[in-house]
């Protein structure tokens, strides 16, 4: 009877398993235009993964649009992300709009459900020339963040460009489950209410977004019915790997050929098919083997292609041997033998010219095999460095995270693209290596950087910096296109900016000129953004610890670009400083973080504080022809603020350009980054909001103008440390002090 009664168990979890994979098979899997894949699903419960995942098809609607509860769906995908459609927040001037001229909004996902709003997709956005925005996240990741949008006319808007003007974006944090979005203004909207009624703020997949002028006046956002793509990041389930592979019953890698990866944003995990295969990982025996014969770039034209399960091979065509190639040259014609000449040549002179010919066959013979031994070497060396640096490991990061933008070049491709590395090639030398300018197949120019040789034993840090780094997208950070490890040095592959650094236009001659106070505070604010983005918005959070001008670039635009990670460093999420060998450029080094060993957020605060003072007073951050107290610049511009000496340490154009009261504030800015204690320096968002609110116009309402004491800056001549001489301009009470009271 018992033996009986397993038979029936076993015959009805057949017959149920049997059941569910024909219900899947019979699901609906496209609601409109949108294709639903499994573990989303619509009806009935066996079409779905769990109720997290159900999707309901409004068909009233034409075409029919798919709904994840009552939030609009617009594109799912199997790698992690889904895009829907949110809301959009409006503050107008109720003379205009007397009705519903406000109207704030928020969304709160379960906090059980492993999604959260993307991080790398997704920006908080305001629009309008008299806004103040705030975006408020909870459940998964409490904070509070917002920015300013101010101008006064519409000659100062850039089209298509937001950047404070206009139109301001900050960045989210991963892990936000809930958003709670609110805006108001400063005078509602009355002195620009000819052409900018409203503001407008809202969260929004940067990828769909572009600003232009029209925004301003709303007939955009009027016509989107009031909403905007918005990117999710979701996972299987709230485990990890190791537990979920434990419970076989509700471990969601259901096919055979499937990896389970930690999730990007940082909750449970997700599935992916293994190298070498595609499809869905979880349905069963979807992931299917890749036919890499049908790419002709894996194997050349000359190579006979051979696809293997997971993988491929190439050989050489009959008659040859070797190892095909992409240049053409690794297979070899196999020797052939020459046929007897009937001639009735003098027997000495046949005797000449067969030892001649052996002789030559011997030396040809000789240098072939020394050329293969020596290619056969030089290949098994490439292989063994490629293995050594972490080649294989960087290799399942990049598959795991579907970084297409990257890529593992070889070390014959960046030999090419630099001339054999030649000395016309450099562009650029430091303490970290020699970066050459570099022009790959495609025309594309790039910047490939020689570092110093990897210490062997920290080789997976490295691989794991070069993998966090690939994944950086931010527009004020030079984008990491690639690397080969087919070297001793490994080397790194950037996309090329072309204007120089920001040390070359302040103090070498002939560009100090060029760069006016607005592109001044432009140029530090996208580097403040820039620097919040790595300490904050990445996935890991990113201490530079080498923040300087000559490490900023400017594109033709002056657009600024933060780059040479040689001596950054990843921070544990769980952690807000770590301890490590003090590395940094004299002048722009924390002089906490020098002596304690502790490098913290605040260290790369302090070097911006002494480039924002670079850009004030164009002076270099170490200057010999200064009193042995003044050689520091951070130590020279707090001195000169504490004597009420701010003109004569300030710059020519800064001084005719700007307002004092918006210099002044600019200073005192700078004087907190510069503070000696970490915890008295504000942090980089901080700095990042105060830059944003004094950017648009040298009245800003952030910038305090009712000065009570009238005591002159005006002193006598400084002896400066700028890159050409200049003289100073008399400009008689034009500047107040009350420099230590501040903002």
């Amino acid at each position: 009877m018992v033996l009986h009664l397993l038979l029936q168990i076993l015959c009805c979890v057949s017959i149920a398993a049997a059941a569910a994979d024909v219900m899947k098979a019979e699901c609906q899997t496209q609601c409109g235009d949108v294709k639903i894949p499994y573990p989303f699903g619509m009806g009935d419960p066996r079409c779905f993964r769990n109720s997290w995942f159900n999707i309901t098809c409004n068909d009233t609607q034409t075409p029919p649009t798919p709904f994840w509860g009552e939030i609009e769906v617009q594109n799912i995908s199997l790698l992690g992300q889904m895009t829907i459609r949110s809301w959009i927040g409006w503050d107008c001037n109720p003379q205009v709009y007397k009705e519903n001229y406000y109207e704030r909004y928020f969304i709160n996902l379960n906090d059980e459900v492993p999604f959260t709003f993307s991080s790398t997709r997704n920006k908080f956005t305001a629009i309008g020339c008299d806004t103040l925005a705030l975006f408020t996240g909870s459940w998964g990741r409490n904070f509070t963040s917002g920015c300013i949008s101010y101008c006064k006319n519409k000659a100062s808007i850039i089209n298509g460009s937001c950047t404070g003007i206009g139109c301001c974006q900050s960045p989210i944090p991963a892990g936000v489950k809930s958003i709670d979005v609110d805006l108001g203004s400063f005078s509602n909207h009355s002195e620009v209410l000819d052409f900018n009624p409203c503001s407008f703020s809202f969260l929004v997949d940067q990828d769909q977004f572009n600003f232009s002028l029209s925004d301003l006046e709303g007939i955009n956002f009027w016509n989107r019915s009031k909403s905007v793509p918005v990117v999710l990041d979701w996972a299987a389930g709230n485990e990890t790997c190791k537990k979920a592979q434990a419970n076989k019953t509700t471990y969601a890698c259901l096919s055979e050929n499937s990896d389970c990866y930690a999730s990007s944003n940082g909750q449970g995990y997700s599935c992916n098919c293994s190298s070498g295969y595609k499809g869905n990982p979880y349905v069963k025996g979807e992931c299917q083997d890749i036919d890499e014969c049908q790419d002709q770039r894996n194997c050349p034209s000359e190579g006979n292609c051979t696809n293997t399960i997971g993988s491929y091979s190439c050989t050489c065509p009959k008659g040859t041997h070797g190892v095909p190639n992409k240049d053409g040259n690794g297979c070899t014609e196999d020797s052939k033998e020459l046929p007897a000449k009937d001639s009735k040549e003098f027997p000495v002179l046949k005797v000449f010219l067969g030892i001649g010919l052996s002789l030559l066959f011997l030396f040809i013979g000789t240098a072939w095999t020394y050329w293969a031994c020596r290619k056969r070497e030089m290949i098994k060396l490439k292989e063994t460095l490629f293995q050594q640096n972490g080649g294989f490991l960087l290799q399942q990061k990049i598959s795991s995270h579907r970084t297409e933008s990257f890529k593992i070049f070889t070390a014959k491709e960046l030999e090419r693209a630099t001339e054999n590395y030649s000395v016309s090639r450099i562009v650029g030398q430091g303490g970290y290596g020699v970066v050459y300018k570099g022009t790959l197949p495609d025309n594309r120019t790039v910047a490939i950087k020689k570092s110093k040789i990897v210490d062997a034993s920290q080789i997976e840090q490295f691989i794991n910096e070069i993998d966090i780094l690939s994944q950086i997208n931010h527009r004020n950070v030079v984008k990491i296109l690639g690397c080969c490890l087919e070297d001793q040095v490994p080397l790194l592959v950037y996309e090329f900016i072309s204007n120089g650094t920001l040390y070359t236009h302040i103090h070498e001659t002939g560009h100090i000129q060029s760069i006016s106070l607005q592109n001044r505070l432009r140029i530090a604010t996208e580097t403040a953004e820039a620097l919040t983005y790595l300490h904050s918005a990445a996935s890991i959070p990113i201490f530079h610890r080498d923040v300087k001008s000559s490490n900023i670039l400017l594109d033709d635009n002056l657009t600024a670009k933060v780059s040479d990670f040689g001596a950054s460093r990843l921070v544990p999420i769980d952690q807000t400083q770590i301890t490590t060998l003090v590395q940094g450029t004299l002048g722009y080094l924390d002089p906490e973080y020098f002596q304690t060993g502790q490098l913290t957020a605040k260290s790369d605060v302090y070097s911006f504080g002494v480039v924002l003072v670079e850009l004030l007073t164009a002076e270099k951050p170490v200057c010999l022809s200064r009193s042995q107290k003044d050689r520091n610049l951070a130590m020279h511009f707090i001195s000169a603020m504490k004597e009420n000496r701010l003109l004569q340490v300030l710059e020519d154009q800064v001084r005719n350009e700007g307002h004092e009261t918006q210099l002044i504030a600019i200073a005192q800015l700078a004087k907190r980054c510069l503070k000696v204690k970490g915890e008295e320096r504000p942090t980089m968002k901080e700095v990042m909001v105060e830059l944003q609110g004094l950017r648009g116009s040298q009245y800003h309402p952030w910038v305090n103008n009712n000065l009570e004491e009238a005591e002159s800056l005006l002193g006598g001549a400084s002896q400066h440390c700028t890159g050409e001489a200049s003289e100073q301009n008399s400009l008689e009470n034009r500047f107040l002090s009350t420099l230590e009271g501040g903002r």
